[in-house]
C-alpha cells in the first residue's frame, strides 16, 4: 500500500474477536505500524495471524521526535497505522499530536472505526446517553484535580472518567464530595474481559463498596450529571387570596395599587407579577 494515510486502526481492549476486518486489511497491507507499545503490537499480529510488519514505538515520551518521522515517512509515499495497546488511537492519548502534524501537512487520516472504552462503558451505564463528555484521567495533581472536578461541579451532562484500581477510592471520594454521595454512576471494569463486569450504584455506595472490596482492573467511571434546577412552585391559591387581601387592605388606607403589591410582595415573598395579576383578576 504505496500511499501517503495515516490510519487510526481501533485495536481490541480485550477480546481478539472484536478486531474488525477492515482493521485487519490495513494491518496487512502497510508499509508500517507506530505502535504505543511495539511489544503489545506485535503480540497482537502473531495472535490474530497477520503478516509482521516492521514496527517503531510511538507514545507520550518520544512523540516529537518519533512524530516527525512518521511524518517524513509518510510524506516520501509510505503508509501507517497508528496503534495503542488497546482501543481508539488519539483519544486521551499521544496520538493525538501526530493527527495534528498530519493534517497540518496535507497528509490524509483515516478512522478505521472499533473499540473505545469510554463507548462501551456509556452505552451499558444505565445513565443518559444523549449528551455526554469525556474527561479521561484525573490528574494526580491536588490542585489541578480540584480545579477540574470544581470545572465541573454544574455539568449537566453525563461524565466518563478513566482510573486505574489502585486510584479508584481516592477518586470516589473526591467525586463524591463534589458532586454529593446521592450522584449515580456507573462502573465498568475490565471490559470485554474474562472478569468483565458493570456495577450500578450512587458515590457514597461506591465509596464504602471498594473500600470492603479491593478495586482490581481499568475502572470506566460513567457519572450522571448535575439534576435540573427545580422550576420555582407556583404560588398556591390560598397565598395568593391571603396576599390580594393585604394589597386591598394597604391601598384602603391610601397607597396607591403598585406601591401596595411591591410591598406585600418583599413581606410575603408572593411573586410580584404573580400577584399583581390576580389583583387585576379581582378588579381591586
Amino acid at each position: 500500500m504505496s500511499e501517503s494515510i495515516l490510519y487510526l486502526v481501533a485495536t481490541p481492549i480485550g477480546n481478539l474477536g472484536d478486531l474488525s476486518p477492515r482493521a485487519r486489511d490495513i494491518l496487512s497491507s502497510v508499509d508500517f505500524i507506530a505502535a504505543e507499545d511495539t511489544r503489545v503490537t506485535q503480540k497482537l499480529l502473531t495472535a490474530c495471524a497477520l503478516p509482521r510488519k516492521p514496527l517503531i514505538s510511538y507514545y507520550e515520551h518520544n512523540r516529537r521526535a518519533r512524530g516527525e518521522e512518521v511524518l517524513a515517512r509518510l510524506r516520501a509515499g509510505e503508509s501507517c497505522p497508528l496503534v495503542t495497546d488497546a482501543g481508539t488511537p488519539a483519544v486521551s492519548d499521544p496520538g493525538e499530536d501526530l493527527v495534528a502534524l498530519c493534517a497540518a501537512h496535507g497528509i490524509p487520516v483515516v478512522p478505521i472505526p472499533g473499540c473505545c472504552a469510554a463507548v462501551c462503558a456509556l452505552a451499558a451505564s444505565g445513565l443518559p446517553t444523549g449528551r455526554w463528555c469525556f474527561e479521561g484521567f484525573l490528574s494526580v495533581n491536588k490542585k489541578a484535580r480540584r480545579a477540574h472536578l470544581d470545572a465541573l461541579r454544574n455539568e449537566k451532562r453525563t461524565m466518563i472518567f478513566y482510573e486505574a484500581p489502585h486510584k479508584l477510592c481516592a477518586t470516589l471520594r473526591d467525586l463524591a464530595d463534589t458532586f454529593g454521595g446521592a450522584r449515580r454512576l456507573s462502573l465498568s471494569r475490565e471490559l470485554t474481559k474474562l472478569h468483565e463486569e458493570t456495577l450500578r450504584m450512587t458515590l457514597d455506595e461506591a465509596v464504602q463498596y471498594f473500600d470492603a472490596h479491593p478495586p482490581r482492573g481499568e475502572f470506566v467511571l460513567t457519572i450522571e450529571g448535575a439534576p435540573d434546577e427545580p422550576d420555582a412552585a407556583p404560588d398556591e391559591p390560598a397565598r395568593l387570596t391571603a396576599a390580594a387581601e393585604a394589597v386591598r387592605l394597604r391601598m384602603a388606607d391610601g397607597q396607591t395599587q403598585k406601591d401596595a403589591i411591591k410591598a406585600v410582595s418583599a413581606q410575603t415573598g408572593v411573586k410580584k407579577n404573580a400577584l399583581y395579576r390576580y389583583v387585576l383578576e379581582q378588579d381591586m
